[in-house]
């Protein structure tokens, strides 16, 4: 998986068993992108000369990035690549436009296939899109094959890049859907005032004091006011966004905890709408590790806020061992959408394979 952050590659060796619907984490691992790397990716987001060119080749370096993350795992793990079925590789996200039809991940799958040896399954989004879904996002088919309950109405939010919610009722239909920024904002806000990649525990914006009017004009965006089916990336919210709501007067520190206000409202405002009589919110990705921002969510949503590991699952792999699972979906030609989260006409049959 490689997410919105641009933050690097995270691989996890999965077991995976449909009777009952079960999994193992046997092992994981991360690989950083280099400075370099996340420049070049985050300049493909927008239109460039001869882009084509530039993004297939950076496709063919993904695939040897992420060829290497499995070889890495597979060592660590002592793992034979003969043992292992599938990889389910998401490519990394450079343009999310639903809107026109389509959602571009950049990954070389073939090359992934030929460099590993092992079966690949690429391009998870574009058939929902084809169905008339916004492709995204996909996790929270994962979310109820392996985390609902009987007994606790779970919302799972996983905290990227962007924010995504999965209401998990205990009867009737599960629901999910983007509700804003997650630490894309925060990340990069940090980057430009701190000369570093995260705003370590929040400690930064805890310093600061949220911004009233500012919050109010970045709340303004379409986006939390349209209606679910939906989802985000950096077409919606981006730092050129941010800079156009400042007036250049207001504390770094300040700015950073009114975008951690931001994402934090942006999330229990969608819960309390959209998953009335929720009993806990159940975190993953990135964002678990900001301790203001798990603060701030208990305090608006007045219910526990907990990590996914509270409930079997490591909430830095959650995404890795989703996509592991999207890929035996796939394979065994079975749908890997939930058309109430992406909007598509029905359930389908998501990815590509390349055998090996």
């Amino acid at each position: 998986m490689s997410g919105t952050s641009l933050d690097g590659v995270d691989a996890a060796l999965v077991r995976l068993s449909s009777q009952p619907e079960a999994f193992e984490l046997l092992g994981a691992h991360y690989l950083n992108y280099p400075d370099d790397l996340k420049a070049r990716l985050l300049a493909l987001h927008a239109s460039q000369p001869d882009e084509i060119h530039v993004s297939l080749q950076m496709a063919n370096e993904l695939a040897r990035l992420y060829a290497k993350a499995v070889r890495e795992l597979t060592n660590k793990t002592n793992t034979p690549s003969s043992l292992i079925h599938a990889i389910g590789c998401h490519g990394q996200t450079i343009r999310h436009r639903p809107d026109a039809g389509y959602s571009l991940q950049i990954v070389n799958g073939a090359l992934l296939a030929e460099l590993t040896g092992i079966t690949t399954v690429t391009d998870f989004r574009s058939r929902d899109i084809a169905a008339g879904g916004q492709g995204a996002p996909l996790v929270p088919a994962f979310h109820a094959s392996m985390l609902s309950s009987p007994e606790e109405h779970r919302v799972i939010v996983n905290i990227g890049g962007i924010a995504n919610l999965t209401s998990l009722p205990c009867k009737g239909k599960v629901f999910g859907f983007d509700c804003g920024p997650g630490n894309m904002l925060m990340d990069a806000w940090a980057a430009r005032h701190l000369g570093k990649p995260v705003d370590e525990n929040g400690a930064w914006a805890a310093r600061g004091k949220v911004q009233p009017a500012l919050l109010t004009a970045l709340l303004q965006n379409p986006f939390f006011a349209a209606p679910a089916p939906k989802s985000a990336g950096r077409e919606q919210f981006n730092i050129a966004w941010l800079d156009q709501s400042l007036s250049g007067d207001e504390a770094p520190e300040d700015v950073q905890a009114t975008l951690l206000e931001l994402t934090a409202r942006g999330i229990v405002d969608a819960a309390k709408t959209h998953c009335a009589g929720y009993d806990a919110l159940y975190v993953c990705g990135g964002g678990v590790h900001n301790l203001a921002l798990l603060k701030r969510l208990e305090k608006l949503a007045k219910k526990p806020v907990n990590s996914t590991s509270a409930i079997g699952i490591d909430p830095d792999w959650m995404e890795a061992i989703a996509f592991a699972w999207l890929a035996k979906q796939c394979i065994e030609g079975k749908p890997g959408n939930l058309p109430a989260v992406t909007g598509a006409a029905g359930p389908r049959i998501l990815g590509a394979i390349y055998p090996a």
